[in-house]
Formats: structure tokens, C-alpha cells, sequence
């Protein structure tokens, strides 16, 4: 199979997180016998000083013409005194935007081999965690009317949403449970937001289409208490814009590093961009020693959601396994008595377990 990829490294450490997962796909495409044409791209911090703006057209008109995008990280402090619609970030929005991404997947997957790492306590996490946020992407607060007043006194945000909106994620969100344990949490602030009395109306109206699944609701600010109390309750959660933003940033820590967790950003079809949700760590940027693992399971979400790839999903994320039962760790996750690696090291290994070419 021939798979057409627009790569975009971003700054700080995307290029060297980005370098390991095409050292991967590589080896996926070896065993598979798939072929990958990438395409690379600029956006964020390194378009705005070679071309002027966070996302240039030919980057959007590149990743629309590719069957998926991958994504390393954007911004930095170097660009943080800029306005926002001139930031790096503003890029990343304008991309999920202009591609139609409205739904993002983050899953929180605590690896046995990384429990220690975990801040919560052990009888609370005892036979592991394995739960998924989908975010609902492109409405909302960030998406919605806002500005100052003349002397910018004051300013606002508007949190908007339209049942068309709130549909379409809620459908992503019961089917995603559909192919798990057929649970589902609503989260949102239905008690004070109108706009969150609306979400709750449509979600409870998606539900009928949906009996298999049970569903509840749960207002965001216990959601955010529930997930350090009993996570465990937890399969899939289903959550506005900000709400999102928030609850899975919570979500990943508790699975003990920020820099294993990947995340898939869905549109309708199978098109889709695919990034870690971690930052762009200038201060460690090309000093090998960012952590690829969640770059690297990017890449099995893109396998499994945009090519419908399983068996080659399976094997990345089976290989990222090995190599942490293996003790090997960069070092956001060394512990005591485990082998630490460098960045291009870590991918070098992964690579190696996907290709049967352990060492």
C-alpha cells in the first residue's frame, strides 16, 4: 500500500521527535511492505520567520492534498511576545480549522512498566488505566466571538456552540465507546452555561441512537476531581472545547509523563492529524534527549485510524511495550535501575522491535 503523508516538524524539539517516528514508519512499512511518500511543511514559530505567518497556504493546501499529517510540536518562548493571532499556536488552529479536525482523541493509557511513575496512589490505579477523551475541536471558547472594548478595559470570550456541532462529536464519542466497554461520560457546566445545557440536550438526544451504550453526565468541575479520586470509573469521555483542553492535559499526568501520550485530531472520513500532546521543550531542543514515545504512538493512531492498518497499529504500540519491559527510558521517565537512552536511541530500539532486529 502507498500511503501519502504531509509531515510537519514544527519547532523545538518537533524535529527530532518527527526523525524517530519516520525511523519507525520506516520499519513499518519494511515488514508491511507499504510504501510512504512525505511531503514536509512549515507552521508555527520556524513559518513565521522564514515566511511571515504560523501557517502558510501551501502548508494547508499540502496537508489537504496528503491522506494524513504528522505533527511534531509548535511554539516557543522565542514567539511568546507576539500577538495572539500572529503566535505559533494561532497556526496550529487555523490547521485544525482549515482541515475540518474537529474531533480529537487523547487517550490515557498508564504502561504497567510506568506505574511508579504515576502520582496516584497505588491501591487507586491497581490494575492499570486505560481511559479516552475526545474533545470536541473547532467550536467553543477558542473558536468563538471575542475582543476589548475600546480603551481595553475589559475584554470576552464567547462560548458558542451549535446542535450540528455538538452532534457530530457526540456520534465520534458513541462510536469510539461502541468499540470499548460501551461506557460514555458527558462532561460539562450545564448547571450555569447555556451553552452546555444545549450539549447536554443533543448528547442525551444521540444517546437514543446508541442503547448499548450507558451514559452519564458530569459537570466538569467534579469530572476534573473524579479523575484523581477513581479514574477508574472512566472509559470514554466526551467534552467541549476548553473543558477538553483542560481534563486530558489532567489525564495525562496521571498516567505518569506527558511524554507518552499521542493524540489523533479527526475530521469527517478518515483524514486525520496526529501529534503528541506535549510541547515543543526549546530548552532541550536538539541535545537528544526529548522523549519520541508519544510521537511514535502518533504514528500507530495514524495507522489505525486513517489507513485502517490494525495489524500495524498493533505492532508499534506492541514495540513501545517491549522496549519499556526491556527497562530502556529517556529521561522524563528513568527510574531507579532502568537503562537510559537518548532520543534517537529510544527510536532506534522501537524501530528494531517492530523489524524483529532486537539487540
Amino acid at each position: 500500500m502507498r500511503l501519502k503523508l504531509a509531515i510537519i516538524a514544527g519547532d523545538g524539539i518537533g524535529g527530532d521527535i518527527v526523525a524517530e517516528a519516520l525511523k519507525v514508519m520506516g520499519a513499518v512499512g519494511e515488514r508491511f511492505n507499504h510504501k510512504f511518500d512525505f511531503s514536509f511543511y512549515l507552521m508555527g514559530g520556524q513559518a513565521i520567520d522564514t515566511m511571515g505567518t504560523p501557517l502558510p497556504e501551501s502548508t494547508l493546501l499540502g496537508c489537504r492534498d496528503a491522506q494524513a499529517v504528522l505533527l511534531g510540536a509548535v511554539g516557543g518562548e522565542k514567539w511568546d511576545h507576539l500577538k495572539g493571532d500572529q503566535r505559533p499556536e494561532k497556526g496550529l488552529l487555523d490547521l485544525r480549522s482549515g482541515l475540518g479536525l474537529f474531533c480529537n482523541l487523547r487517550p490515557a493509557l498508564l504502561y504497567e512498566e510506568l506505574a511508579q511513575a504515576c502520582p496516584l496512589k497505588e491501591h487507586i490505579i491497581a490494575g492499570g488505566l486505560d481511559l479516552m477523551v475526545v474533545r470536541e475541536l473547532t467550536g467553543g471558547i477558542y473558536f468563538g466571538p471575542k475582543g476589548r472594548s475600546g480603551e481595553e478595559m475589559s475584554a470576552w470570550d464567547t462560548m458558542l456552540y451549535s446542535e450540528q456541532e455538538v452532534e457530530r462529536i457526540a456520534v465520534k464519542a458513541f462510536e469510539l465507546a461502541m468499540k470499548r466497554n460501551k461506557r460514555l461520560t458527558s462532561v460539562d457546566k450545564a448547571n450555569v452555561l447555556e451553552s452546555s445545557r444545549l450539549w447536554r440536550e443533543v448528547v442525551n438526544r444521540v444517546a437514543k441512537r446508541y442503547d448499548e451504550v450507558t451514559l452519564n453526565h458530569m459537570y466538569v468541575d467534579n469530572a476534573a476531581m473524579q479523575l484523581v479520586r477513581n479514574p477508574k470509573q472512566f472509559d470514554v469521555i466526551v467534552t467541549s472545547n476548553m473543558f477538553g483542553d483542560i481534563l486530558s492535559d489532567e489525564a495525562s499526568m496521571i498516567t505518569g509523563s506527558i511524554g507518552m501520550l499521542p493524540s489523533a485530531s479527526l475530521g469527517e472520513g478518515n483524514f486525520g492529524l496526529y501529534e503528541p500532546i506535549h510541547g515543543s521543550a526549546p530548552d532541550i531542543a536538539g541535545q537528544d534527549r526529548a522523549n519520541p514515545l508519544a510521537t511514535i504512538l502518533s504514528v500507530a493512531m495514524l495507522l489505525r485510524h486513517s489507513f485502517d492498518l490494525e495489524e500495524e497499529a498493533l505492532a508499534v504500540e506492541q514495540a513501545v511495550k517491549e522496549v519499556l519491559k526491556d527497562g530502556w527510558r529517556t529521561e522524563d521517565i528513568m527510574s531507579s535501575g532502568q537503562k537510559r537512552v537518548g532520543t534517537k536511541e529510544m527510536g532506534n530500539l522501537v524501530a528494531q522491535a517492530i523489524s524483529g532486529k532486537k539487540e
